[in-house]
C-alpha cells in the first residue's frame, strides 16, 4: 500500500520592495540650462559697461604739458625740458595744452619746476619774474664762497669784494669792511666736478659792470641776507 504523498511546502513570500518614486532629470537640466544663460547675459552686461565705461574715460582725457627734468626758475624752457602727458579733464587743473608747446618753448617760468609735474600757466610770468628790470650778471663762485645749497632764486644777497690773491691789507684797511654791493638771485647753477656753481645776480644800472670786473677776476663772494628781512 503506497503512502500518501507529503503536502508542498509553501515557498516563503518574497519581501515587500519599497516603491522608489519615478523622477526624470528633464527639469534639472532645463533648470542649470537657464542659470547658464542668465550667467552669461550679466558677464555680457558688465562687460559691455566696462568697455563703455572705459570709452568714455579715455574720450575724456586731454592731452597736455608736463615738466620732463628739472628747470630753475628764470632759465628759458626748451623743447628737450617740456614732454606730453594725457591727464583726464578736470575744472580744477589748469595746465598748458599740448597745443602750445611752441609759444611755451624759450618762456622763463617764474619758479622752480619740477620733474613729473604738470606745466600750468601761473608758472610762466613774462621774462624770468626776477630782476627783469634790473641789470643782471654772471658770478662763478668757488666752493666755500656762497652759501652751499640754500641759494634760491628771489633771496636777496650781497656780493661782497674779497681780497686780490696775495694782497695784504694792514693798519686801517685791514680793519675796513668790505666792499658789498646789493643784489638778488636769479639762477643758481648745479654745482660743476669741483665744487663750484654759477649764479645770476640782479643788480642796480649802476652797478653792473664793477660787478661784472669783480667777478671776472674772481674776487666775489656771496652772503644770504636773512629771508624774513
Amino acid at each position: 500500500m503506497e503512502s500518501p504523498a507529503a503536502p508542498p511546502v509553501p515557498r516563503p513570500a518574497a519581501p515587500a520592495r519599497p516603491d522608489i518614486p519615478i523622477t526624470t532629470t528633464a527639469p534639472v537640466k532645463r533648470e542649470r540650462r537657464w542659470s547658464v544663460a542668465a550667467l552669461c547675459i550679466v558677464l555680457a552686461v558688465l562687460a559691455g559697461l566696462g568697455a563703455a565705461a572705459a570709452v568714455t574715460s579715455a574720450s575724456d582725457r586731454t592731452r597736455v604739458l608736463a615738466v620732463a627734468r628739472d628747470v630753475p626758475a628764470g632759465q628759458a624752457l626748451t623743447d628737450a625740458d617740456l614732454t606730453v602727458a594725457e591727464v583726464s579733464a578736470d575744472a580744477a587743473l589748469t595746465p598748458v595744452p599740448a597745443a602750445d608747446k611752441a609759444s611755451i618753448v624759450g618762456k622763463r617760468p617764474s619758479v622752480d619746476l619740477r620733474q613729473g609735474g604738470l606745466l600750468t600757466t601761473s608758472q610762466l610770468a613774462a621774462g624770468s619774474g626776477l630782476g627783469d628790470d634790473k641789470q643782471q650778471v654772471g658770478v662763478q663762485v668757488k666752493r666755500g664762497q656762497a652759501p652751499a645749497g640754500t641759494l634760491a632764486p628771489g633771496d636777496k644777497v650781497l656780493a661782497v669784494t674779497t681780497p686780490a690773491q696775495g694782497e695784504q691789507q694792514t693798519g686801517k684797511d685791514a680793519e675796513a669792511p668790505p666792499s658789498t654791493l646789493n643784489a638778488v638771485v636769479v639762477t643758481v647753477s648745479r654745482p660743476d666736478a669741483s665744487g663750484n656753481v654759477v649764479v645770476n645776480l640782479a643788480v642796480a644800472d649802476t652797478d653792473g659792470p664793477l660787478l661784472a670786473t669783480r667777478a671776472a677776476l674772481g674776487r666775489i663772494a656771496i652772503v644770504r641776507e636773512p629771508r624774513s628781512s
